[in-house]
């Protein structure tokens, strides 16, 4: 039975999820700086190079999720894991700028078929409706990425230089993530599909096509947030008078939060509705960020509030679709989901650097606390929705015609 064998495919993703975020995703927050100095390319276009990578991502993301729909995690993370390796490669030979551009591109369809959703689309893939369990736990492996890999990043740059580091991570995903992905993940059976090559299963009803709107809108507007606030974090905290040491002390404080969130949530059991744990996670996530923009003279306190909220939305944004929709269709929708969330993280991190230019740190800090409570607006509206749904769908259920004979 596939279930008895959820330790290992959850430990093997875990592993798999931690090297695919730190060679794409955080890769270059290390590997950055030391590009641009020694091929005088400029940093914006090196950092432009992750933002087309990721607008790849987010056009490749609905495809994938539709195959692992069809046919299983595993082809899918096999591929993409193929696909970084084969990204880096190119990063690490490129002697201009367009070819680095080239393989960031290729590293982006390799994000959008291989990071959290399509691991999240996988486990329920497999478990169906009960994977969110599975889900909550591999986040905590994720949650470690950063925390593993920029560490290591400096580690291979201080001794193979920015373009050996590529090929270790490279070597990495063939040696290491791709025999995981064959060996631990199980495939799965195929499902039918119908004549233009996508599942039947995907299709929304009248009711749940609000619900699904809404949703989305929570994961782009949380997406343009989180991506502002993460790559612009120390630049907004040393203009509120910290140097840069105590910016990144305070800054460090955002992961064990997120991780320490995620641990009350798998110690719960899921004994909750997902919609609930997304709620508490845009809550506090609004909390922190209209207080760190208010100037609260507390801001590792805050730093904690908005990292728990950072941490949960994490697991509601896996868990709330598979309860929603149900494990059919799963995979599909959570493939468009990705879409507009991932084309906002591309271009959220220059509006937010330009904001910064323009505008002041003040200005771009209301701004988050503004995304913020528009968040919470949002969810606050899809409680409304989804309760809606329900209730025409229970009266839909007490006006079917009666079978001949009465009621009995």
């Amino acid at each position: 039975m596939i279930a008895q064998r959820r330790w290992p495919v959850i430990s093997a993703l875990g592993i798999v999820q931690i090297l695919a975020w730190g060679c794409s995703y955080y890769l270059l927050t290390v590997l950055g700086p030391s590009i641009a100095a020694e091929t005088g390319w400029g940093l914006p276009w090196i950092f432009g190079s992750l933002t087309a990578g990721m607008l790849a991502a987010g056009l490749v993301a609905p495809f994938a999720g539709r195959t692992i729909g069809r046919r299983g995690g595993q082809p899918v993370l096999a591929v993409s894991a193929l696909l970084l390796a084969a990204g880096l490669v190119t990063l690490s030979l490129a002697p201009n700028l367009p070819v680095f551009g080239l393989g960031w591109l290729v590293i982006g369809a390799g994000m959008g078929s291989g990071l959290y959703d399509a691991a999240f689309a996988t486990l329920g893939r497999l478990y169906g409706a009960d994977a969110r369990p599975a889900i909550t736990t591999l986040t905590l492996w994720g949650g470690f990425s950063s925390t593993l890999c920029w560490p290591l990043s400096a580690f291979l740059l201080a001794h193979l230089g920015w373009r050996g580091t590529c090929l270790t991570y490279a070597a990495l995903q063939l040696g290491v993530c791709l025999p995981l992905i064959l060996g631990a993940v199980p495939r799965a059976a195929p499902r039918p599909v119908t004549g233009g090559g996508r599942s039947d299963a995907v299709s929304l009803d009248a009711a749940e096509r609000p619900v699904f709107l809404m949703l989305a809108a929570i994961v782009t507007c949380t997406g343009i947030a989180t991506s502002i606030f993460s790559v612009h974090l120390l630049t907004l905290l040393q203009d509120r008078g910290l140097s840069l040491a105590a910016a990144v002390s305070l800054g460090t404080l955002v992961g064990p939060s997120q991780v320490g969130a995620r641990l009350l949530e798998v110690a719960n059991r899921s004994r909750h509705h997902p919609i609930w744990t997304l709620t508490a996670a845009v809550v506090l996530m609004a909390v922190g960020l209209v207080l760190l923009g208010s100037g609260l003279p507390a801001p590792g306190l805050v730093l904690v509030i908005y990292g728990a909220g950072n941490g949960l939305y994490s697991i509601g944004r896996g868990t709330l679709p598979l309860a929603l929709f149900g494990p059919d269709r799963y995979a599909a929708l959570l493939g468009r989901l990705a879409k507009p969330s991932l084309a906002a993280q591309a271009v959220a991190p220059s509006a937010g650097a330009y904001l910064i230019a323009h505008a002041g740190a003040d200005a771009t800090l209301a701004a988050l606390a503004v995304l913020g409570l528009i968040d919470v607006a949002l969810v606050g509206a899809l409680w409304r929705v989804r309760r809606r749904g329900r209730l025409a769908a229970r009266v839909a259920a007490d006006e079917k015609p009666l079978p001949q004979g009465g009621r009995g």
